[in-house]
């Protein structure tokens, strides 16, 4: 479990970020929001981080307005967590995925940032939108070793607002069972030459080797019989391949485990998914793979990426 801090140094404005979150839940939620919230300042608690761990740092505790950071006249968001934030570094750096489930269905965003101005906005990302109980923003541009200032945020149905007290977070970068990519990312750019289905031309399987995180590829309710295949242009020795899976904020659409065939021949795996970058070590010589999901938990699965690591071949240099 992420250990959560509150700062025991100088008092801070606790306005930092309530703002930006606040401003947000606004934009995403503008029909259910009819009021004008004004934070105020508070100075920094002297609990001891077991005591903050119990009220709200990633704990079901609950908290009172203005003492822990929580405006006058808007809820504090221990109220409606229903578990435990758990906050899931990407093996392949520079991004976590923060997973917390809620009783109501709230429109739900966290402002996060290096100092207590936080800065940096993410909410769900899903293809159906609106509020939801379970929540999985993915906090993106982070530097490993670095201690990250959060806050989570969300309206209801009623135009209520929850808010959480500043919390903290150090990224370190992958988790401590993660395999790192052994080589660069060569799917990049590669031709999408078959694929089971696409959702939408929003969500074109091209969208899976863009080497965008902000973008995916989704099926048309594919379940274990998603397939994507990829010509990556030339013969290259690959010593690895990666897996980001899409996935819904209901549950569904998560990739489990995947196998790769390559040219049509050699079939390796099934290897199995998580959150974030899933890296397989794999040694081959290939040019076209195929990303076959082999076990899931249904629905419009696909993947954010599939990647390839390795280097030309040596004797593929001409084909280049």
């Amino acid at each position: 479990m992420t250990e959560f801090t509150e700062d025991p140094g100088e008092p801070r404005d606790r306005r930092s970020g309530g703002l930006l979150l606040l401003a947000a839940l606004a934009v995403i939620a503008i029909p259910v929001l009819v009021g004008v919230v004004v934070l105020k300042s508070n100075s920094a608690s002297t609990r001891t981080p077991t005591e903050f761990d119990t009220d709200m740092g990633g704990g079901m505790g609950t908290t009172t307005d203005d003492a822990n950071g929580v405006p006058s006249g808007v809820g504090a968001f221990s109220t409606i967590q229903a578990t435990d934030i758990v906050i899931e570094p990407d093996p392949a750096g520079g991004a976590a995925v923060l997973r917390v489930s809620t009783t109501l269905d709230v429109v739900c965003a966290v402002a996060y940032g290096p100092t207590t101005d936080l800065g940096s906005l993410a909410t769900d990302s899903d293809m159906a939108g609106g509020a939801h109980a379970v929540h999985q923003p993915v906090l993106r541009g982070l530097t490993a070793g670095v201690t990250y200032w959060y806050r989570m945020g969300g309206i209801g149905p009623d135009g209520k607002l929850y808010l959480s007290d500043l919390m903290q977070y150090t990224f370190t970068g992958g988790g401590t069972d993660a395999v790192a990519p052994p080589e660069p990312n060569v799917a990049v750019g590669a031709a999408v030459v078959a694929v089971s289905s696409e959702f939408s031309d929003a969500f074109a399987a091209a969208n899976s080797v863009d080497g965008s995180p902000s973008t995916e590829w989704s099926s048309a309710g594919d379940g274990d019989a998603a397939f994507i295949e990829i010509d990556l242009g030339g013969v290259f020795a690959v010593s690895g391949v990666g897996f980001r899976t899409r996935s819904m904020t209901d549950g569904t659409s998560i990739t489990t485990s995947f196998t790769i065939t390559v040219d049509g021949e050699t079939t390796y795996g099934p290897f199995e998914t998580g959150p974030g970058l899933s890296v397989a070590l794999v040694e081959f010589q290939g040019r076209v793979i195929r990303f076959d999901v082999e076990t899931s938990t249904g629905g419009n699965t696909g993947a954010i990426e599939v990647e390839v690591y390795g280097a030309p071949a040596a004797d593929d240099d001409d084909d280049m």
